[in-house]
């Protein structure tokens, strides 16, 4: 029995592009991040600053390559760049999401009163579910930081190529080419006929 080529014979995945709406359903919003802040005494998140801060900053960066890029140059650059930002930001939230599942699980456990691994540690020590749950605040304001500044990297794209950002796809369907073996096979098989 001969091998099975397994590069040859793994068909692409079809992946969605990340968009600026799948960040907003991943990350906290502004008044989210407010919530967490005060709830855990964390740092208040300026959002609006930090948002208006990676905008300008994209745009100084467009103004000082105008004169070395054309304009369709300019606008793939600028795509690259934002998608970046995007998949950074998304990857964060889907993070936060999962932390805030651990932690309410974890809670959820400290609720019945028949277990005792999960009870609250030594005095002057938090619980694992406390310890969690902070995990949970902190990556939420992370995902909420970068999701800023990817709001704030699209409002840029939107005002230097004036087109709204959408994610790049790849055009059309790749033309798939067979692989030897699958020649091979059909040449075989064409004996049978």
């Amino acid at each position: 029995m001969a091998p099975l080529n397994r590069s040859a014979s793994k068909t692409p995945a079809t992946q969605r592009a990340t968009t600026l709406e799948m960040v907003r359903h991943a990350c906290p919003d502004s008044a989210q991040a407010q919530r967490i802040s005060e709830s855990f005494g964390l740092r208040v998140i300026d959002s609006e600053s930090l948002r208006d801060l990676h905008r300008n900053q994209l745009i100084e960066s467009a103004e000082a390559l105008k004169d070395g890029l054309q304009e369709k140059a300019m606008q793939i650059h600028m795509q690259r760049i934002v998608g970046s930002y995007i998949g950074s930001a998304y990857g964060a939230g889907q993070f936060y999401s999962r932390s805030v599942t651990e932690a309410r699980d974890l809670t959820a456990k400290l609720s019945n009163d028949d277990r005792d691994e999960d009870l609250a540690g030594p005095v002057g020590f938090d619980s694992r579910a406390q310890r969690k749950r902070e995990f949970a605040a902190d990556m939420g304001l992370q995902a909420h930081v970068l999701r800023m500044a990817a709001e704030g990297t699209v409002s840029a794209y939107e005002e230097i190529t004036g087109e709204t950002w959408k994610p790049y796809e790849r055009g059309g369907a790749a033309v798939s080419v067979p692989s030897l073996d699958q020649r091979a096979a059909s040449m075989q098989l064409s004996a049978f006929d």
